[in-house]
C-alpha cells in the first residue's frame, strides 16, 4: 500500500445496482468500456482488493443526492448506506454528504448530521442533476453551512454526459462559475471535480486565482489529462490538484498506473496523490 487517497468514489456493489442507485444505464456502461463482468456490481471485498493492488489507502464514498426526487432519473444513496461502510472500515473509507438544494432546511440539517453524527469529511454536489448553475441562490445556504462545519465541498464542473438515454441534462457548471462563489465564501474550500472538460483551462484559472479552489482528477483516464493540466500539476499548481477516479468510471488500478506513467516530480506526485487531500479533508 502506498498511502494514496481517492477523493471521488461511488458505491457500486450489487446492492446499488439492484436498487437503481448508480444513475447510469447499460448504454453509459458500454460508452465508458466498463467490463461486462462488473456491470451488475462489484463486491466491497473485491473493491478493497483493488484499492490494495493500486496502493490506495483511503477512498471517499459519496452519499449521492442526484436530482429532484420528483423528476425522472433522479436517485440517491442514503447517508446511512455510506456510513455503514465507513463504520466497518474506518481506516479505508470516509463519507461525503450529498447536497440537494430543493430540500431546504431539512437538507441543511441532514448535512450537519452527516458531519457530526456520521463523521463525513466533506460535501458533494451534482449541479446538472438539479439543472441549476452552482452560483444560484438556492445553493448558498449549503455553502454557508459547509463554512460553519469547516468542510470542503466538491462539485462536478464541465460538460455533463448522457448517463441515462432517457434523461438528458444540461451542462450548467462551467468552471468560471466558481469565481463568484470563491469570492463570496473565501473560507470555503471548493473542489471542481471531473477536471472541467472541455473547459479545463478555465478550471486551472480558477484554482490559480483563488486560494480556496482546487481541482479533482477524476472521471477521465489520467492518460487523457490535457497537457495544460499536466504542466499545472507538475509545476506551480502541484498543491491544488487531488487524485480521484469516480469509480466505477475509472478503475483505481488503471488510474494509479497512468498517473505514475506521467513521470511527475516526486514532490508533486506526493501532493497530488495524498498530501493535499489529507490536508483539505483533514484525514
Amino acid at each position: 500500500m502506498s498511502g494514496y487517497i481517492d477523493i471521488v468514489c461511488n458505491l457500486f456493489t450489487e446492492e446499488e445496482v439492484a436498487k437503481g442507485q448508480t444513475g447510469v444505464d447499460e448504454d453509459f456502461k458500454a460508452q465508458v468500456r466498463m467490463p461486462v463482468e462488473m456491470r451488475n456490481g462489484v463486491s466491497m471485498d473485491e473493491y478493497l482488493r483493488k484499492m490494495d493492488r493500486a496502493g490506495i489507502e483511503r477512498s471517499l464514498l459519496i452519499a449521492v443526492r442526484a436530482g429532484d426526487a420528483r423528476m425522472k432519473g433522479s436517485f440517491e444513496i442514503p447517508y446511512e448506506q455510506v456510513a455503514k461502510w465507513c463504520t466497518k472500515y474506518p481506516d479505508r473509507f470516509s463519507g461525503l454528504a450529498g447536497v440537494d438544494p430543493f430540500r431546504g432546511m431539512q437538507g441543511l440539517r441532514d448535512l450537519e448530521q452527516g458531519v457530526k453524527e456520521f463523521g463525513f469529511v466533506g460535501a458533494h454536489l451534482y449541479p446538472h442533476w438539479f439543472r441549476l448553475a452552482p452560483n444560484e441562490a438556492l445553493y448558498y445556504p449549503y455553502y454557508a453551512k459547509c463554512c460553519e462545519l469547516d468542510i470542503p465541498i466538491m462539485m462536478q464542473v464541465g460538460q455533463n454526459l448522457i448517463y441515462q438515454k432517457d434523461v438528458r441534462l444540461p451542462s450548467v457548471a462551467k468552471p468560471i462559475l466558481l469565481d463568484q462563489i470563491a469570492i463570496d465564501f473565501p473560507e470555503l474550500k471548493l473542489l471542481g471535480i471531473h477536471i472541467g472538460v472541455p473547459w479545463t483551462d478555465e478550471m486551472i484559472a480558477m484554482a490559480w486565482k483563488h486560494k480556496n479552489v482546487y481541482i479533482g482528477l477524476d472521471a477521465y483516464a489520467p492518460k487523457h489529462i490535457p497537457t495544460s493540466l499536466i504542466h499545472y500539476m507538475n509545476t506551480y499548481g502541484s498543491h491544488k490538484v487531488m487524485f480521484g477516479t469516480d469509480w466505477p468510471v475509472i478503475d483505481p488500478e488503471r488510474g494509479v498506473k497512468e498517473m505514475i506513467e506521467h513521470g511527475l516530480r516526486p514532490e508533486a506526485f506526493q501532493q497530488i496523490m495524498s498530501d493535499t487531500a489529507r490536508k483539505v479533508f483533514k484525514l
